[in-house]
């Protein structure tokens, strides 16, 4: 067990330092340079996410979105499915919504 943590450790720092090689030559910022820039860490958005509808997280994205840079999260407590926004920077729940038709996050407007 613990030789395949380290393995996991070693191949995320070797993605980290070539992407930030990447953006610094290139001068471009991607989803995962902008992540290690948050306030707070996915694994803290989405529990916030969860007790806020007292239920479990199916899913999670950071995007960038009219609000700057924010968690989405989705939430299945009961026979709901909540799409709650989580900001990036200070860990609150900018909006909570009930996702009635469960459609993709292609469909859904920033």
């Amino acid at each position: 067990m613990y030789r395949y943590t380290k393995i996991s450790l070693l191949a995320f720092f070797i993605a980290t330092s070539g992407a930030a090689a990447y953006a610094a030559k290139g001068g471009v910022e991607n989803d995962a340079m902008a992540v290690a820039k948050a306030g707070i860490p996915l694994t803290q958005a989405v529990s916030i996410a969860e007790q806020h509808v007292n239920g479990k997280a199916s899913s999670a994205e950071y995007e960038n979105s009219k609000q700057g840079w924010v968690y989405d999260v989705e939430v299945v407590s009961g026979a709901k499915v909540f799409d709650i926004r989580i900001d990036a920077d200070k860990g609150t729940v900018i909006s909570s919504a009930e996702d009635k038709a469960d459609r993709d996050d292609g469909d859904r407007p920033d």
